[in-house]
């Protein structure tokens, strides 16, 4: 019997907090450098970032040695706050990619709907060796507005997938035991939550730089259909010997297999 070979792929996803003068100590001059040296520590092939601006993540693109980012499809705001997706080119080869704004217009930048405090958005990127890999932020204020934008971009997911390997990724600002998650559970019954298959107990994700914060709930999630088998999932609570953490979200860092 001929033996499968298989690839392996590291994500992550990182919440990395907007560029706020007013977080002291944990601002980002403070906390960038930090932030970069744990997102590399995991030799990534893919990194998703949720809520930095455009020259926050100019400056963070220029300490993540050996990442590219896929972003040539977008024309920047420097008020609004994007995604991004961050891929090793020695191991991931870019197809395409593109933002979907969740909103009634979701071709249309800066669009928002659905009573959203900001406007919302995806980005999304295709690769070569058969992976689609879609970075989202939802709304963080009002339950039913998350579940209007994740049925937009459900909708434009299933048109964009084909027969791609697909992980959804991103900051969903609500536990996966509500309603956001049982409607990605309807519309693709596939994608499978790694952190409930490695059977982990609950925890948040969210800590607001406070140490042992144990409020909140689990609403950082890397999701992945079922040709993606995940071996490591794990919350990086790491702080500087400062004690300044990267981010007001610990990083969600998983390891995956998958036939090449």
């Amino acid at each position: 019997m001929t033996e499968v070979a298989h690839r392996s792929l590291a994500i992550i996803s990182s919440n990395i907090r907007y560029d706020e003068p007013s977080d002291g100590d944990h601002c980002w001059k403070n906390r960038r450098d930090f932030l970069a040296e744990r997102l590399l520590d995991f030799n990534p092939d893919l990194v998703a970032t949720q809520e930095g601006k455009w020259s926050q993540l100019q400056d963070l693109a220029s300490k993540l040695t050996g990442l590219s980012c896929a972003d040539t499809h977008r024309q920047w705001e420097a008020k609004l706050m994007y995604p991004c997706l961050f891929y090793n080119s020695d191991t991931l080869t870019l197809q395409d990619s593109g933002d979907i704004w969740l909103s009634k217009l979701p071709a249309a930048p800066g669009s928002s709907s659905f009573g959203s405090l900001f406007p919302r958005l995806c980005t999304w990127a295709r690769f070569d060796e058969g992976l689609l890999a879609v970075n989202v932020h939802l709304d963080h204020s009002n339950g039913q507005t998350r579940l209007r934008q994740i049925r937009v971009l459900l909708h434009q997911i299933n048109k964009l997938r084909g027969d791609s390997a697909l992980l959804l990724i991103g900051d969903f600002n609500e536990s996966p035991a509500c309603a956001v998650r049982s409607l990605i559970n309807q519309e693709l019954p596939e994608l499978l939550d790694p952190w409930q298959e490695l059977n982990q107990p609950e925890e948040s994700s969210h800590h607001h730089f406070r140490a042992n914060d144990e409020e909140g709930s689990r609403i950082d999630w890397i999701l992945a259909n079922n040709t993606l088998l995940v071996s490591q999932i794990v919350l990086d609570k790491s702080c500087s010997e400062r004690g300044i953490y990267p981010s007001d979200h610990y990083i969600l860092k998983a390891r995956f297999t998958w036939p090449d």
